[in-house]
């Protein structure tokens, strides 16, 4: 058998020791694999075939009996994703209309379903919150999206209500203010503190060559430019700097794409145990106050706080922000705590 998920077809040959001659019960003492359920759901939907002599019948009847020696056949198709369902899960929402919804992500909320991640989504909340406009958008596992958020990383996000908004965003975001007027802002808690006060990191990203679950800088991958500058430095125990809080702005939107950078600079996110796991040692250097709400804040230290967009059907400039959240704040006030 192929393997689950994938498209396949089976083919079955009758022993005529199966214990009965009926067609379900034949297929489910030979494809263990398939549920009982399943395969009557196959066979009802016209999906087994029968080649008793030269010519294959279509079976539609869970009780026929086959013969010894008969072939069966089985289209099992691809799963299809399951539509994901409302919950009930609070939402922090700054703007809403007919159109848009513009919310601060908390962390530990994952964006849209995926292998591990079925429930408990935005996803399932915006559902929720929103019913039926969603319907559609961007796809069923994806309705409404048009940007994420990394799960722990808070701040703001938009989502589309319909489709019109949903194609108006979608251009904004793949043009990223290289036309228009859309500007995406973070705030990221960084080891070190650059060499000069603000800069430009242009480099490409693709898929970690050994860590698929990593991405990294690749000669070939696609375009990613991040913006940056030091908003505040922070001291260690020693008086030497030992971090900074960096502002970002994306001129690309690529997976992970502030967190890969900075690391590619050398100021790794602090709390980033994917792209900073070699600066854990820094910690040490820390005051006592700051390493114990680092080690309390169990996420990369990264915040989108700013969102301006163009609204996708008056053409308004529109502008948000977003404070940082208490557990950034307590990590900010702890490091300066430390001067």
């Amino acid at each position: 058998m192929a393997s689950p998920g994938s498209a396949q077809r089976l083919e079955v040959v009758v022993e005529g020791d199966e214990g009965s001659a009926r067609l379900d019960r034949v297929l489910a003492a030979r494809l263990p694999d398939l549920s009982r359920s399943r395969l009557k759901a196959l066979i009802l939907a016209g999906a087994v075939s029968l080649k008793a002599t030269q010519e294959a019948t279509q079976i539609r009847d869970p009780a026929y009996h086959v013969a010894s020696g008969d072939t069966i056949t089985i289209e099992v198709p691809e799963a299809a994703p399951a539509e994901p369902k409302g919950e009930q899960i609070a939402l922090d929402i700054v703007f809403e209309d007919d159109d848009i919804v513009v919310l601060n992500k908390p962390k530990g909320l994952v964006v849209h379903p995926a292998a591990g991640h079925e429930t408990g989504t935005l996803v399932n909340a915006l559902i929720a919150h929103c019913g039926a406009s969603l319907s559609g958008i961007g796809g069923v596992r994806r309705p409404g999206i048009v940007h994420r958020l990394d799960k722990d990383t808070t701040g703001l996000m938009v989502v589309a209500k319909n489709d019109m908004a949903h194609a108006s965003l979608s251009a904004q975001f793949a043009d990223h203010g290289r036309t228009g007027e859309m500007r995406r802002g973070y705030m990221a808690f960084a080891w070190g503190v650059p060499g000069r006060h603000r800069g430009t990191v242009d480099a490409p990203i693709d898929r970690h060559p050994h860590a698929r679950e990593k991405m990294a800088v690749r000669q070939g991958g696609r375009e990613a430019v991040t913006h940056w500058e030091i908003l505040e430095s922070f001291a260690g125990r020693d008086g030497k700097p030992i971090a900074s809080l960096i502002g970002c702005e994306l001129e690309t939107g690529r997976t992970h794409q502030i967190r890969v950078h900075l690391a590619h600079i050398g100021h790794p996110l602090m709390g980033d145990a994917v792209y900073g796991p070699h600066f854990k040692t820094k910690a040490n250097q820390l005051g006592a106050e700051s390493q114990a709400t680092l080690a309390a804040l169990g996420r990369q230290a990264l915040h989108a706080y700013l969102l301006v967009l163009e609204h996708p059907r008056t053409g308004e400039l529109l502008h948000w922000e977003a404070p940082l959240p208490e557990d950034l704040l307590l990590l900010q006030g702890a490091l300066k705590a430390a001067l």
